[in-house]
């Protein structure tokens, strides 16, 4: 019996298994890094143990560590989450020669499977010679061999682009996963990301838990996810379950895995298994009430699952929110979370508390929020408004765009559910949501309360100007301009048609169109300031000299490390509009900054290694300058 388990991982995956071992009495250890030293999952554990450093390299890829841990800790199991070392057959070996007990599949079986050009080969299909792609192969894709999360892919859309992808790929790949390998493999355009969950016994006993749809990616990471996959036809479904079960008994597969495959055109293509627990694992619990977690323990320990399936019931969604902006290339985020409160009734898998600071060295995923109902139809309108009711404050974050994306036709009909979502609807899904003006209004009101509060003044004999004050937000700046009034309230002239109810610096209430509505308001120093669910950043009345760059400066679009400069790169060169100049790796993803513009690089700010925060200077391009017409 596992008495003591050590997870091998961080975050929201080390808080999930925790809670599971705290219902079934086992203690727990955690690992962290220096970065981490203070996390959510370090203080959840009954027991921590430092990786000394603070990347991945240094820390959570080090399995010759991480077992040291485990022995010093006295524990005698070892869960691998996912990402990192959990499909890392190598790890799993030196886990069990310790005489630990491994909570996953053997390690041939991952060998077997973990990287997805064996695991292709296992089942027949050849990936693509990189060295004799035609054009007529395109589009392809380039892939990394170990790991999954979008990390080490790329879409090739023109062959002299080929090259620079796959060293790309490759580069971050061996810093994601320890592992550079990649392969290219045809690109399906827009088809519908369906997989299988599979859970099996040391006794031969396989269980195929049904589909998932997750199709809702970007940068081909997922982002919504749903169980069981919508307007699957029978035979379609019950291939795809059949070919599942297959793939795991080929390889004497025992534990959690997952069979994925990329269904277009009616047909299914195989893409991987993954030989671990997957991050959208909750829909399919919510589904067919199970814990995964225990069962892998209990399969680790030598139980034999019964015969049959459990019967699943209802549908479950499941929605990741992330700390990045949509609205800017997905850019990660960092800094306080300085509050963060889930309503009721939703299911939250998160590595994080309010207070806790989220940082540049790790996936930018704060939380999973997940909800189950009878019916689809009642998961997406369950699920929208828990994200609409969940107070986050602090960096941006991705929930304006998911509560849009549950509510866009496509999806809440599920009539067109496919990879290519964002790329046909990014634009409309990130323009301001409801409510934005309105609680721009609320945010200025409660600002001049403030004032007022400290300051005194108001209503004066000779009528001034309006005052004005600009907030941004998501789709763009809102403008509110209002004077104070004769009975200490106050007038909005703009936008027009808002009464102003009662205005206080926390609490603002305004009526349009006949309707009251009220408006819960917290400010901060920094300028951001919480509406209800609405993010607003106050603008300054006046731009300060200071922050005014020259023309053609390129600055950090986040804060992250340089990890590459363009070969050969230097000042004096000359460059095209769009030439890839440096890479940014920021949260365990590569960001690549191209010229704006062709002309002469004036300065390069950039090396490799150097830290950089949002908004440092990296590089000037001077623009051609066009010759004035002759008059």
């Amino acid at each position: 019996m596992i008495s003591r388990l050590l997870v091998a991982n961080r975050g929201e995956i080390a808080c999930r298994v925790f809670r599971t071992c705290r219902d079934l009495g086992v203690s727990t250890v955690a690992v962290y890094s220096d970065a981490d030293a203070a996390a959510l999952h370090v203080r959840e554990a009954d027991a921590a143990v430092r990786l000394p450093g603070a990347a991945p390299s240094e820390t959570y890829l080090r399995g010759d560590l991480i077992v040291k841990a485990a022995l010093a800790a006295g524990a005698d199991a070892v869960h691998p989450g996912y990402g990192f070392l959990s499909e890392n057959a190598d790890f799993a070996r030196t886990v069990i020669d310790a005489g630990l007990v491994w909570i996953g599949p053997p390690p041939a079986a991952i060998e077997a499977m973990a990287s997805k050009t064996r695991a292709k080969e296992l089942l027949g299909i050849e990936p693509l010679d990189p060295a004799r792609v035609a054009e007529s192969d395109l589009p392809v894709l380039v892939k990394a061999a170990a790991g999954g999360g979008g990390r080490g892919m790329r879409i090739v859309r023109e062959l002299a682009d080929l090259a620079g992808e796959l060293e790309s790929a490759s580069a971050e790949a061996a810093s994601a996963f320890g592992d550079g390998e990649v392969f290219v493999e045809p690109y399906v355009e827009d088809g519908r990301h369906v997989e299988v969950q599979l859970l099996c016994d040391a006794h031969g006993t396989v269980w195929a838990l049904g589909t998932r749809d997750c199709s809702l990616q970007r940068r081909h990471q997922k982002v919504i996810e749903e169980a069981p996959a919508p307007g699957l036809p029978a035979a379609l479904e019950a291939s795809l379950l059949d070919t599942a079960v297959r793939a795991a008994k080929a390889v004497g597969y025992v534990g959690a895995g997952t069979v994925e495959f990329l269904v277009a055109d009616g047909r299914a293509h195989f893409l991987e298994m993954n030989t671990r627990l997957q991050v959208e694992h909750p829909v399919t619990e919510e589904v067919y009430g199970v814990d995964l977690v225990a069962l892998q323990l209990a399969v680790a320990e030598g139980a034999k699952l019964p015969p049959e399936t459990p019967a699943p019931r209802g549908h479950a969604i499941e929605a990741r929110l992330y700390a990045e902006d949509p609205a800017r290339g997905w850019a990660p985020q960092t800094g306080a979370l300085r509050l963060f409160d889930v309503p009721g009734g939703v299911r939250l898998d998160t590595g994080y508390a309010s207070g806790d600071a989220i940082g540049v060295h790790y996936d930018p995923m704060i939380a999973k929020l997940t909800v189950h109902a009878p019916t689809r139809d009642g998961a997406v309108r369950k699920l929208a408004r828990a994200l609409e009711r969940t107070r986050i404050h602090g960096p941006v974050t991705n929930r304006d765009l998911l509560v849009a994306s549950l509510r866009h036709p496509e999806y809440a009909t599920a009539d067109r559910l496919d990879t290519g979502f964002y790329d046909r609807n990014l634009p409309a899904l990130t323009t301001a949501p409801e409510g934005a003006e309105p609680a721009a209004v609320a945010a200025a009101l409660a600002a001049a309360s403030a004032r007022r509060g400290r300051f005194g003044g108001g209503w004066r004999n000779l009528r001034s100007q309006d005052e004005t004050r600009t907030y941004g937000g998501t789709g763009g700046d809102h403008e509110v301009r209002y004077r104070p009034t004769r009975d200490g309230g106050y007038e909005v002239t703009a936008p027009e048609g808002v009464r102003v109810v009662a205005a206080a610096p926390d609490r603002v209430s305004l009526e349009t169109a006949g309707v009251v509505r009220h408006f819960d308001v917290t400010a901060y120093e920094d300028g951001t300031v919480h509406v209800g669910g609405h993010r607003l950043t106050a603008r300054p009345r006046f731009t300060d000299p200071r922050e005014q760059t020259a023309p053609g400066s390129l600055l950090a679009p986040m804060p992250g490390t340089v990890v590459r400069v363009a070969d050969g790169l230097a000042v004096g060169d000359a460059v095209t509009a769009g030439q890839p100049l440096l890479w940014l790796e920021a949260m365990k993803m590569e960001h690549r900054v191209t010229a704006p513009a062709s002309g002469t690089l004036t300065a390069l700010h950039a090396a490799p290694g150097r830290q950089v925060e949002v908004g440092a200077l990296l590089a000037v391009v001077r623009t051609e300058e066009r010759p004035e017409a002759q008059s």
